[in-house]
């Protein structure tokens, strides 16, 4: 269609009686429309708007154990295009002077009134505070003292079927926490967030954060762990020498047979490295003189790292006690 006779189309859709009927109607619908929407904005409502608050001017000597952001939602009231300005800004940022709000004995805390008062200054002069949640703000720190604790995992990490996990490492394995004096005695180690991985034969390596605890300040935040995989296998190994344990002196335990056989299952790489001095197999020489039969009981007490289901060939054997 050229410009022509667009420009005809255009003229005969405008002065066509039940065009300009149409364009009445939408031109009174769109302008209705306006004033519900400036009536309807003009009108008192409540919203809930969010807060972000930062403690600034922390000293050099002094190390935050809590979170030096926190956000408060603040139910405020005032008319309808107000609030809708309120919802699409950015959220509006309170900075806490540490130096005017710390108790000492490693705490701060500001009021609701102080809050109130803070918030109430970034706001238009029309608006009010319902309420403020939460209604006072706190915030812990201690002089620099720390503690370096172990890492550990939590939560499901399952190889595939015929696969175990040899071996775990972390990156780093330990890290340091700030806390109060007493926290700081009470933990022992610092746990992952609960991890979840199933069905995976090769190496896992993942990037984890580790649980935020209450009032604590944990450095690094987040490590890297490897999970390492091998293949199950059943095997046995032969020539476990049986040694004697409580022996007095001048007398010698003699068993027959004088080695056994351990069953058990491993993985095939650590299979290579086994040798029969890494399992220890005992008798005890008070367990046989306070309960005397023709057979003494063996024990299998040390297995070596990654051996499961550890058995022995029998669980009694012949023995001669001698006088050297």
């Amino acid at each position: 269609m050229d410009t022509q006779r667009f420009a005809q189309f255009v003229r005969r859709f405008l002065f066509n009686r039940t065009s300009k009927e149409v364009l009445i109607f939408l031109f009174f619908l769109i302008l209705s429309g306006v004033f519900w929407i400036i009536l309807t904005l003009n009108e008192t409502y409540e919203r809930e708007i969010k807060v972000t608050m930062h403690v600034k001017g922390i000293p050099k000597n002094v190390v935050l154990t809590s979170n030096e952001i926190d956000t408060l939602r603040i139910l405020v009231r005032d008319k309808g295009w107000i609030l809708l300005r309120y919802l699409y800004e950015d959220p509006r940022n309170i900075n806490i002077p540490f130096k005017n709000y710390d108790r000492g004995n490693g705490v701060g805390n500001i009021s609701s009134s102080d809050i109130k008062r803070l918030i109430i200054q970034q706001l238009e002069m029309s608006t009010t505070i319902s309420s403020v949640k939460p209604d006072k703000m706190e915030f812990f720190y201690n002089n620099g003292e720390r503690k370096r604790v172990p890492v550990r995992w939590t939560g499901r990490v399952i190889p595939e079927q015929l696969y175990f996990i040899s071996h775990i490492q972390y990156w780093p394995d330990s890290v340091d926490i700030y806390a109060s004096r007493e926290k700081l005695d009470s933990i022992r180690a610092v746990y992952t967030e609960p991890l979840n991985y199933v069905g995976f034969r090769d190496t896992l390596v993942i990037n984890c954060r580790l649980s935020h605890l209450k009032d604590v300040k944990v450095i690094p935040d987040q490590i890297r762990m490897g999970f390492f995989t091998d293949v199950l296998t059943e095997e046995s190994m032969d020539g476990i020498p049986i040694k004697a344990i409580n022996m007095p002196a001048g007398k010698v335990l003699r068993t027959f047979p004088p080695k056994v056989k351990v069953h058990f299952v491993t993985g095939v790489s650590l299979l290579r490295k086994l040798r029969a001095e890494d399992f220890t197999v005992i008798a005890d020489y008070k367990e046989i003189t306070q309960n005397p039969s023709e057979k003494c009981n063996i024990y299998l007490k040390t297995i070596p790292h990654g051996i499961s289901r550890a058995t022995l060939d029998f669980k009694q054997v012949d023995y001669l006690i001698e006088e050297e």
